[in-house]
């Protein structure tokens, strides 16, 4: 589900960099959670909390409701990991992040698919 999410700086997916990989996903049916562990390009990416969210979103549109989601930074490898976990974590603010409609807008670019 989310290996095509485009990166929002590069031409590429968030897999062709390396972000996302399939051994940092963990889904777990019976109890209903997903983890998602990515690795930002950079320790200072300026985009780890966009990237994130985009994950994040990509997940709530595609799984059943029941799933409980957990979208965080690979640990040690990012300089603001502690911050934008917090802000990944935070159901207020990834709701109040959704209704800024020009986050929302580079938000829908990066799930959108390449022509």
């Amino acid at each position: 589900l989310i290996r095509s999410i485009n990166d929002p700086e590069h031409p590429l997916t968030l897999e062709e960099l390396n972000v996302v990989e399939q051994v940092r996903v963990k889904v777990n049916d019976a109890e209903s959670t997903v983890s998602v562990e990515f690795t930002p390009t950079i320790p200072h990416c300026s985009m780890a909390t966009l990237i994130g969210l985009s994950i994040k979103v990509k997940l709530l549109r595609s799984l059943p409701e029941r799933f409980k989601l957990d979208v965080h930074i690979t640990p040690g490898t990012h300089a603001s990991e502690h911050a934008v976990n917090k802000q990944l974590a935070d159901k207020e603010r990834v709701a109040a992040a959704l209704e800024n409609s020009h986050l929302l807008e580079v938000v829908n670019q990066c799930l959108s698919a390449r022509s």
